[in-house]
């Protein structure tokens, strides 16, 4: 195991570039954010695909945007890599008194319960106020609702939800009657937020499900136009029943 000088090594590293390269040398904290994000969605197409290798991939790319925020961060004088290491070090053994403490715990329910109540005593003001502001919304919505059920704001089951669901969906068919533009807009999201809940319930992860919808109406969109170009027609020219017909036996195949 050489993993300390191999992490040394990648340090190491990140200072010559930072130092020879003209483009690493260019870069701000401002200027690495976009790649960022950008990695960190790389990584997460890597994990709802399961590509191990693509994960390891990932997971690099990842660790060198830490090391680099860290070198830019120590040349500002803001902090140091170790004050990083050192800082997460100290908020896991921390959040987890049940593990270097004396606190007992039943299940992982109660271990997010004393997470949430723990950031409360640090200082937060709300229960809610660690979920980034930039996070895409589906991601949020299911982040607030976990969070909402640390402090008991939770339904006792998913036959309550799935009702909420349908609540939900009347007052957005009423919206449409009404043809106001921005009531429709409320109530289409209190049913999107409604149903990503009831996903919840059943321990599905809402992102990752609508992901992989979106990759197999892709590969069956694309297979259907693959279809079409061999027969020498062209999709803009067909009738909906003709290329429904097509898509059906697109989903007859075998994945």
């Amino acid at each position: 195991m050489n993993q300390p000088a191999d992490f040394n090594k990648l340090i190491q590293i990140m200072d010559e570039l930072r130092d020879k390269c003209p483009w690493d040398k260019k870069q701000t904290i401002h200027s690495l954010r976009q790649q960022t994000i950008e990695e960190t969605y790389e990584l997460a197409d890597a994990i709802t695909d399961k590509d191990w290798n693509g994960i390891k991939e990932e997971l690099g790319d990842l660790l060198l945007h830490i090391i680099f925020y860290a070198r830019i961060g120590l040349e500002e004088n803001k902090f140091t890599l170790q004050e990083v290491i050192d800082g997460i070090c100290e908020k896991l053994i921390k959040r987890h008194p049940h593990i270097y403490g004396n606190v007992k715990v039943e299940d992982e329910e109660d271990v997010k319960k004393n997470w949430e109540q723990i950031k409360l005593s640090e200082g937060k003001k709300s229960v809610l106020g660690g979920v980034p502001k930039s996070l895409p919304a589906m991601v949020k919505a299911m982040r607030i609702q976990e969070k909402a059920k640390q402090v008991g704001f939770e339904w006792a089951n998913k036959e309550q939800v799935w009702e909420k669901v349908e609540e939900e969906k009347t007052e957005l068919l009423e919206a449409v009657d009404s043809g106001n533009t921005e009531h429709i807009e409320e109530e289409a999201g209190d049913l999107f937020f409604s149903v990503i809940n009831y996903v919840r319930f059943l321990k599905v992860d809402a992102e990752n499900a609508l992901e992989l919808t979106n990759k197999k109406f892709i590969k069956r969109f694309t297979q259907m136009e693959t279809e079409v170009q061999k027969k020498g027609e062209n999709l803009g020219n067909m009738t909906l029943a003709e290329m429904d017909a097509i898509w059906n036996e697109i989903k007859k195949q075998k994945p």
